[in-house]
């Protein structure tokens, strides 16, 4: 059996920060065991350095391993002095490798913080993590590491200088609906559709002043789409209309947006147990008045939530991790992410959880994961259109 070109290959090129004189353990060994021990439900450096003792034999026949397996202060040490963004562009190059380009896709930003992974003592907040997420091939395109939920402004124009947007729809909730954000995702071939709260209190005011206003004329004579589906299950049934408006003449601030033509609104209705509730958000973007492309983007951001950050904490039990060490915390974050990937894209009719132990008992289905190359389908999306008109 070979490595895989399109995983382990990827890593063999990252450069090694140690000493040559000093080191004993390879380190694409060391990151090879990471991943597997990862896929196999090992969740920090004890438990990874546990599994390689536990298949050491069986790694053995892919991996040197000159002086046996690494202590888990071994491991800690040496991701603790690997660049993370040396292991990010491995990573990057791995997942541009395996994932289909889609035209229209849409990318969703969003961050997620760590919420175990701070130290007061040395005053090191905890690890806030800002990804970008393929919504159509489910996968992470990139990230980049703050301490705050609040630094997401500075992080979202880094993580996206990573990303090919080129034809491209990048969904950002309001803490990203900045005239910089808006103008980048342009300049680098993307379109936009950002969510609006109170941090564009003006322009907020203005967009649904003008959805009342083409509200109380019918939408006479202007752009307008209109969509609504409906989804239920488990005791809930959820309605959302879609609304999408091109007539800007009303919202003066537009004109400080890069191509904006469009402003969106999401009316949903959610009854549980005969209870009802209802919401109403709204939306800018340059992706024109076509009311299924604005759906597919709303819809679509919330992938990220569902399928990465969720996963994360229930399979991976990310937020409880302890690994304090800048570094260290953000790669071994970067090697749950490989992992889940690699496991969302198998094609056995499990959960992650169900897959992670059947990776630790089957050693065949492991060595799948880790040499083969996954195949990337895209996800349509489930829900159902019950109407659907231009007003």
């Amino acid at each position: 059996m070979t490595l895989d070109r399109s995983l382990v290959t990827h890593f063999s090129t990252l450069e090694d920060p140690r000493c040559s004189l000093k080191w004993r353990h390879n380190l694409l060994d060391m990151i090879v065991i990471a991943i597997a021990g990862t896929l196999c439900g090992a969740d920090g450096w004890v438990q990874i350095a546990q599994f390689g003792r536990s298949k050491e034999a069986w790694l053995k026949q892919f991996l040197e391993l000159p002086h046996g397996i690494p202590s888990h202060d071994t491991f800690g040490r040496v991701f603790s002095l690997l660049r993370p963004e040396a292991v990010e562009a491995c990573f990057r190059d791995w997942v541009e490798a395996i994932r289909e380009v889609i035209p229209g896709e849409v990318i969703a930003i969003d961050g997620k913080t760590l919420r175990r992974s701070h130290d007061r003592g040395k005053g090191l907040a905890a690890l806030h993590l800002v990804s970008a997420w393929a919504t159509a091939n489910q996968v992470v395109l990139g990230q980049v590491a703050t301490e705050a939920k609040s630094n997401e402004i500075t992080a979202i124009p880094q993580v996206l200088d990573l990303l090919h947007l080129n034809g491209c729809i990048v969904t950002i909730d309001a803490m990203g609906c900045q005239t910089a954000i808006a103008e980048q995702i342009v300049a680098q071939g993307g379109k936009y559709v950002l969510a609006l709260k109170g941090n564009q209190g003006t322009l907020a005011a203005e967009v649904e002043e003008a959805f009342i206003d083409a509200d109380a004329r019918e939408y006479a004579e202007v752009a307008s789409e209109v969509l609504e589906t409906t989804e239920q299950g488990h005791g809930r049934r959820e309605t959302r209309r879609y609304r999408t408006l091109g007539d800007l003449s009303g919202v003066p601030r537009s004109a400080l947006w890069e191509a904006m033509n469009m402003i969106g609104m999401v009316e949903s209705e959610r009854e549980v147990n005969g209870k009802i509730t209802r919401e109403t958000r709204f939306y800018i973007g340059c992706i024109g008045t076509d009311v299924a492309t604005f759906a597919r983007a709303v819809r679509g951001h919330w992938g990220v939530e569902n399928h990465l950050h969720w996963s994360l904490d229930v399979s991976f039990n990310e937020d409880d991790s302890r690994v304090r060490d800048p570094e260290a915390r953000e790669n071994l974050a970067l090697v749950r992410r490989i992992a889940l990937t690699r496991l969302q894209h198998d094609d056995a009719k499990l959960g992650i959880q169900s897959k992670r132990l059947k990776a630790g008992w089957d050693e065949r289905y492991l060595a799948k994961l880790l040499f083969e190359a996954p195949t990337i389908a895209p996800q349509k999306n489930a829900s159902k259109i019950s109407n659907i008109r231009k007003a």
